[in-house]
C-alpha cells in the first residue's frame, strides 16, 4: 500500500507540471497584460512597473517566464506576486482554499446524505410511486444548469429574506460570539452548499440506484432471501455494502465536480473562495493568482482520487494495491 501510495504521488507531479505549462501558455496566448496596461495609469510609478516587469521575466517569452516561475516554486517555494493585490499569492491561495474546501464540503454532505439513501429507496421501491418521483426529480436535476439554479435561489432569499444573498458572514461578524458566528457561517453556508450539492445529486442517486439493484440480483443476495432473513437485514447488511464500492471510487471525481461547481457558485453568492479569486484575477489579468488556483485546485482532485481509491480498498478486502 505504502509503495502504492508513492508511485501515484510520483505519477501526479508530470501531471500537475503539464497541467501548469498548458495553464501558463494559455494566459500568454490571452491578448494584453496587467503590467502593461498599467503603464497607462499615471497613478502607478512606472519604476515599480519597470521592477515588476525585471524580476517576473515579463520581457522575456513566455518559456523562460515559465521556466523562472517553476525554479522560485522549487527554489524559494515562491508562487508568484499578485499585481492587482500586491500580497504574495501564495497566502491568498491559503485564504481562498479554506473557504472553498469548506464549501465543498457542505456541498459533499448535501450529495452523498441524500443520494444514498434516496438511490436505497428508489431501488428498493423499483417501479412504484418513490421510483418513479425520484427519477423524476433526478431528471428535473439533471436538466437544470446550477447557474440557473443558483440564481433561482438567490432570488428566493432576496424575497424572502430567510438567507443572505451575499458574503460569508455578517458585517458585524467579529463583534458576534463563538456560537454566534457558527450558527452565522452555516446561515450564510446553506444555499451556496444547497446549490453545490444539488450538482452531482441527481446522477449520483441514479448511479446508486442502479448499483443496489445489480448486486440485489447476485445468487447470494438470493440465497439470504431464502434462508428467511428480513428484507431490511438483507439489503442493508448483504446488499448494501458491495453496492457502495462503485459509489466509493465515484468519490474522486464528485469532488472535481463540486469544485468545479463552486467556481460558479461561489461568483453567485460572493462566497471568498478560489473560485471567485480565480474569476476576479482573470479579469485583472494577474496571471500568477490564476497559475497559483488552477494548481491548487488540480491538486485537490489528484488527491481526491487518491483517497478515494485507498478507501475503496478499506471497504472492499479483496482489492490489494500492490
Amino acid at each position: 500500500m505504502r509503495t502504492y501510495v508513492l508511485r501515484r504521488l510520483l505519477q501526479a507531479f508530470p501531471l500537475l507540471l503539464g497541467i501548469s505549462a498548458v495553464t501558463f501558455l494559455l494566459l500568454k496566448l490571452a491578448p494584453g497584460d496587467f503590467v502593461t496596461a498599467r503603464y497607462s495609469d499615471p497613478t502607478v510609478s512606472k519604476a515599480m512597473l519597470d521592477q515588476l516587469v525585471r524580476n517576473f521575466g515579463l520581457d522575456k517569452p513566455w518559456y523562460v517566464q515559465y521556466l523562472l516561475y517553476l525554479r522560485n516554486i522549487f527554489l524559494h517555494f515562491d508562487f508568484g506576486y499578485s499585481f492587482a493585490e500586491r500580497r504574495p499569492v501564495f497566502h491568498m491561495v491559503l485564504d481562498g482554499l479554506g473557504n472553498t474546501l469548506m464549501l465543498a464540503t457542505a456541498g459533499a454532505l448535501v450529495t452523498w446524505g441524500l443520494a444514498i439513501p434516496l438511490g436505497v429507496i428508489a431501488a428498493v421501491r423499483q417501479h412504484g410511486w418513490p421510483d418513479r418521483l425520484l427519477s423524476l426529480g433526478a431528471f428535473v436535476g439533471l436538466s437544470i444548469p446550477e447557474v440557473l439554479s443558483g440564481l433561482l435561489l438567490l432570488y428566493l432569499a432576496a424575497q424572502t429574506r430567510w438567507f443572505p444573498v451575499g458574503s460569508m458572514h455578517d458585517r458585524d461578524f467579529e463583534d458576534f460570539g463563538a456560537f454566534h458566528r457558527f450558527m452565522d457561517l452555516l446561515w450564510h453556508l446553506a444555499l451556496p452548499a444547497l446549490v453545490v450539492g444539488l450538482v452531482p445529486l441527481a446522477g449520483r442517486m441514479r448511479q446508486m440506484r442502479g448499483s443496489l439493484l445489480d448486486v440485489m440480483r447476485l445468487d447470494y443476495v438470493t440465497t439470504a432471501r431464502a434462508k428467511g432473513l428480513d428484507e431490511n437485514v438483507v439489503i442493508g447488511r448483504h446488499a448494501l455494502r458491495n453496492a457502495m464500492n462503485p459509489m466509493i471510487t465515484l468519490f474522486g471525481f464528485t469532488l472535481g465536480s463540486l469544485l468545479s461547481g463552486s467556481v460558479v457558485v461561489e461568483s453567485i453568492f460572493a462566497w471568498p473562495g478560489l473560485g471567485s479569486l480565480t474569476i476576479d484575477a482573470l479579469i485583472a489579468k494577474d496571471q500568477f493568482v490564476v497559475l497559483g488556483t488552477v494548481l491548487m485546485a488540480s491538486t485537490l482532485i489528484v488527491l481526491g482520487n487518491l483517497v478515494a481509491d485507498l478507501l475503496l480498498a478499506v471497504a472492499d478486502p479483496r482489492i490489494t494495491y500492490g
